[in-house]
């Protein structure tokens, strides 16, 4: 049973990817490479872990939330939620076009189903998603939030403070990750700003930490399930999910030169020839 899940996933995650670089090169402009890279994970939450509704509801009361800080990598993002049903994927050709709902940072004055905050200025999204895990104790709602960060968004302060508040108001319905590919706009994350060791700096600041490879559909599913079973259990979660910018296509993996830059005709039809179309494309 468990294999079928991680080849229906993995099927999914591969229109995804799909999507991704065809969004990207129409308009020229976006963030393909953590895009891609995020896209397990996202499939993982969105069509296996979270419980949630595609007859979209801001309040969210009584689903599973997800908040996306790095904003910037909102095509992978849209993908999903129009994959899931929030929207039609045929408006996923009007990616960051004028008067189009999917602008290349989520906001809410679209009203686009699934966007509940606006992201993309990095170092927030951790402290809305601690406000909503609150809200959901608050009003005895036993569902779940999540979020997910990228590695250098870390070098915000404010994700930090956000970290000590969470932990010590035993905020345990909260489960976080950590896009961890070591690139960031202007480089390696080692040469910018080092990070250090990551798990012993969310261990100390009284978070329960686990490790994930990010680009293993099998190893999302199992750690999604095992962050899952380790709420409510006094300390919010932290998944590192380890991954390669730009995963699924060759050329663009691993570099932090495909943070922001769009693929030409040619890099477009390389990166689709790798990558299988699976519930066809838009």
């Amino acid at each position: 049973m468990k294999e079928e899940i991680y080849k229906e996933l993995s099927s999914v995650a591969s229109q995804v990817r799909r999507d991704i670089v065809r969004m990207v090169h129409q308009c020229q402009s976006g963030h393909p490479g953590g895009s891609l890279g995020c896209a397990d994970y996202l499939v993982g939450l969105y069509f296996y872990a979270m419980k949630h509704n595609t007859r979209f509801n801001m309040d969210g009361t009584g689903e599973d939330l997800f908040f996306l800080s790095n904003g910037h990598i909102s095509p992978v993002w849209y993908s999903v939620l129009a994959r899931a049903g929030y929207f039609d994927v045929k408006e996923l050709g009007t990616f960051r076009k004028i008067n189009s709902r999917i602008q290349g940072h989520p906001t809410t004055h679209e009203h686009l189903p699934g966007i509940r905050i606006a992201s993309g200025s990095l170092g927030q999204g951790l402290s809305v998603a601690i406000g909503a895990a609150l809200t959901k104790k608050l009003n005895h709602d036993p569902s779940l939030v999540f979020s997910l960060h990228g590695d250098g968004e870390l070098q915000e302060g404010q994700i930090w403070e956000a970290a000590m508040f969470a932990s010590h108001n035993k905020v345990d319905n909260l489960i976080s990750a950590i896009d961890f590919n070591g690139q960031q706009i202007d480089g390696p994350t080692e040469k910018v700003l080092s990070l250090g060791n990551l798990r012993a700096k969310w261990e100390a600041f009284g978070w329960e930490v686990l490790e994930m490879k990010g680009n293993d559909m099998k190893d999302v599913v199992v750690v999604l399930d095992e962050a899952k079973a380790k709420t409510s259990g006094g300390k919010p979660v932290m998944i590192l999910m380890h991954t390669s910018m730009g995963y699924g296509v060759d050329f663009m993996m691993g570099s932090h030169k495909w943070h922001g830059v769009a693929p030409n005709d040619e890099q477009l039809a390389a990166a689709l020839a790798q990558l299988e179309e699976t519930l066809g494309d838009y």
